[in-house]
């Protein structure tokens, strides 16, 4: 346990959770159930990366209400791994809901594979980076807890219980597919329109309610919009999934489409324990274009407390980058031969069976098989 601590209201208190911290002289230090300080008057945030989803634009608008105006960048963890996002870091950059970056000034996440490794721990010591993980539910509870004791974020409770249970796989099937206004506004949010995103940030900040946000016009449309897209993608996912030992492999390579794991699985139902959701093209030569990808999620409606096996297995057996959660997580498509191993080469349409092949060899060693 840790010491008690007296209160000051230029530090914060953070329970439970991993810090690096160089102004403390703390390094990678794990509390359970004790308590670190971390001085925030001396951080100079001045700008922000968030993940371009639903927690990570409510984790951004957190932070807003900590750093007030400072602008917003939202981006997704490819494009910060390749560099895109580059020009926005500095020892003044807040990177929050995405892999760490060497170059910001304070990392806030709680995905599985973004725990800070030893070595990031004194490199952040190093050149005074914080580094704050805990494993939570959503990046905007890690937020949440870590300064609701200095910024008034009361009117954010509306939004926490949601935004935990869709981005920690908590959401029942009837809730999924239910009207309520914190799915509905989650399913407008896309990174490449910031317009949208940053109205939508700024409500937040401003307190907005998600009743009051839902009946805003220019949500209200993107919700119709939304429903439309819904209704399409369920018809697609008909079309492209194909159910191997109770993995649902859905093929949306070269279709210009994109979904997540509730929608495959609510639709499939009790025929799957997990999907897999191939997406993304074999030549990526505009900007609206992603490389192949695949996303890996257990069926949560399934199996409520985790699923039979840890995905990211198969997430980070050939992308180094690869990784997430154990029951949500996703990868690049690999160069692989015919003998599943890796190859210097450039990724082709075949490699995607190839992929998939080991992936579901990867998938018949869970348990109970």
């Amino acid at each position: 346990m840790g010491p008690d601590w007296v209160w000051y209201t230029n530090w914060l208190r953070i329970d439970s959770i991993l810090v690096a911290n160089a102004k403390s002289g703390v390094q990678g230090q794990t509390m359970l159930g004790g308590s670190l300080l971390v001085d925030i008057s001396e951080m100079e945030i001045e700008r922000i990366v968030a993940d371009g989803d639903l927690d990570g634009l409510l984790s951004a608008a957190i932070l807003r209400r900590v750093w007030n105006g400072i602008p917003v960048r939202f981006s997704h963890p490819a494009e910060l791994r390749r560099g895109d996002v580059d020009d926005w870091m500095t020892r003044k950059t807040a990177v929050l809901d995405l892999p760490f970056h060497p170059e910001c000034g304070l990392h806030i996440d709680h995905h599985l594979t973004n725990k800070p490794t030893p070595t990031q721990l004194e490199v952040a010591a190093e050149v005074g980076c914080e580094i704050v993980w805990e494993s939570a539910l959503s990046a905007a509870r890690v937020c949440y807890n870590t300064f609701q004791e200095t910024t008034d974020l009361s009117d954010i409770e509306a939004w926490m219980e949601m935004v935990d249970k869709l981005d920690g796989g908590k959401i029942s099937r009837e809730e999924f597919l239910s009207n309520h206004p914190i799915v509905w506004i989650g399913r407008t949010i896309d990174a490449t329109d910031d317009s949208y995103c940053q109205s939508l940030l700024q409500h937040l900040v401003e307190g907005a309610r998600p009743d009051e946000l839902v009946n805003l016009h220019f949500v209200a449309e993107k919700i119709e919009d939304a429903k439309e897209e819904f209704r399409r993608l369920q018809s697609m996912v008909d079309q492209c999934t194909e159910i191997v030992d109770r993995m649902a492999i859905v093929r949306l390579d070269e279709k210009g489409i994109r979904t997540n794991g509730y929608l495959v699985t609510a639709h499939v139902g009790e025929r799957c324990d997990a999907c897999m959701i191939i997406h993304g093209y074999e030549d990526v030569d505009t900007d609206e274009k992603w490389p192949l990808s695949a996303s890996f999620y257990s069926n949560s409606f399934l199996h409520e407390e985790g699923g039979l096996f840890d995905l990211t297995r198969m997430a980070t057996a050939f992308d180094v980058d690869g990784g997430g959660h154990a029951n949500a997580c996703g990868c690049r498509i690999q160069p692989l031969s015919d003998g599943g191993l890796l190859e210097e080469r450039k990724v082709v349409a075949i490699d995607v069976g190839r992929n998939i092949g080991a992936w579901l060899t990867k998938w018949s060693t869970r348990s109970g098989q």
